[in-house]
């Protein structure tokens, strides 16, 4: 078990307001779960033993290769294999949890995998990038940092999979050791966000702005039916994300019956109508989880086929060599700088 002074930098802070001494409060989320003994926050995996404990630091439940384009990331080295990790426990309750069975238990089979552990493992499998995915890795955050720094001193880029509901100052402190994330905005309704989900959209929104302000991002919104998909809603995801940049794809997937909700699914003609409305403020809008996916990158600039996308299969024939200062690449017709990257 690793208690809180142990690892750098520590997510807890000395309760206050009439709490008793022993207690903490939790800094990470917005939660802010005051904490004592053996007692854990809302996100199950967080605890107020001994200062603060991680009793589920390095606890892995699943480990697999994965196209990165399962991430999804559709700009972000494409073509290539990442090395997935998830973990148990999560600070939000979504109705519609794809990944319940990790995200909403912490009793999950899984085992102990050191920082050391992980990417040696990422090394002698020849994967250049790893993501912290599946369940929410956001609140492992002392664990995410000490194995993105061993990454990146050996090499290897980092990649997270997130809710993106955490606050800024521990955003500000994580955000500087990925290289890539594709975060969730799973709706753009405060009193949804905070009522259904048990989380904050101001603090995704914030999250997001900071991601992309610093490393690749990406966004995901799964489309739930009576949930997000009026027309306001669907326009206020448009505009927020076009406000923080318009070269940020988003990927819209259709959502099917998960965990507690059972509406039926979303059909196809939304997430295509959703596409075509979305492409008139957003560069680059891909669908997902509707079967006949029309996923193909085009350059903004000269129309060429920039990457080729069938399922999981990957082609890139209009990529050109990538700029190694800016770590992106040209379109291999015009010369664009692309907002695609390395």
């Amino acid at each position: 078990m690793i208690f809180w002074g142990t690892v750098t930098p520590n997510f807890f802070e000395r309760a206050s307001n009439g709490q008793p001494d022993k207690s903490v409060r939790c800094r990470l989320c917005p939660h802010r779960c005051t904490l004592r003994g053996v007692a854990v926050g809302l996100c199950g995996v967080r605890s107020g033993e001994g200062g603060g404990g991680l009793p589920f630091y390095g606890r892995i439940s699943s480990i697999a290769i994965d196209p990165i384009e399962k991430k999804p990331l559709f700009h972000y080295r494409p073509g290539q294999a990442i090395l997935s990790v998830g973990f148990v426990g999560c600070n939000l309750r979504c109705p519609f949890c794809q990944n319940w069975q990790i995200s909403q238990t912490t009793e999950a089979a899984g085992n102990f995998v050191s920082p050391e552990e992980l990417v040696e493992k990422a090394d002698a499998l020849g994967l250049e990038q790893i993501a912290y995915t599946y369940s929410e890795p956001l609140v492992h955050a002392e664990y995410l940092i000490n194995c993105m720094m061993l990454a990146r001193s050996c090499g290897i880029a980092n990649v997270l999979v997130t809710n993106g509901c955490i606050n800024g100052d521990a955003a500000a402190e994580i955000i500087p050791f990925a290289d890539a994330a594709n975060i969730d905005l799973k709706c753009f309704s405060p009193y949804s966000y905070k009522n259904i989900l048990g989380g904050s959209l101001s603090a995704v929104k914030d999250f997001i702005k900071t991601a992309a302000a610093g490393i690749h991002t990406e966004v995901t919104t799964l489309i739930v039916p009576d949930f997000n998909d009026s027309a306001e809603e669907i326009d206020s995801c448009i505009d927020f994300i076009a406000s923080v940049s318009n070269e940020i794809p988003w990927h819209i997937n259709a959502y099917h019956p998960a965990y507690k909700l059972k509406t039926a699914p979303t059909k196809t003609e939304t997430i295509l109508d959703i596409k075509k409305r979305a492409g008139q403020k957003l560069l680059y809008c891909y669908t997902g989880n509707i079967g006949n996916d029309e996923n193909d990158t085009v350059c903004m600039n000269c129309g060429c086929v920039l990457i080729r996308r069938n399922g999981y299969v990957v082609k890139t024939p209009g990529l050109a060599k990538k700029i190694e200062r800016h770590g992106k690449y040209r379109c291999g017709q015009c010369g664009a700088v692309l907002p695609v990257k390395y």
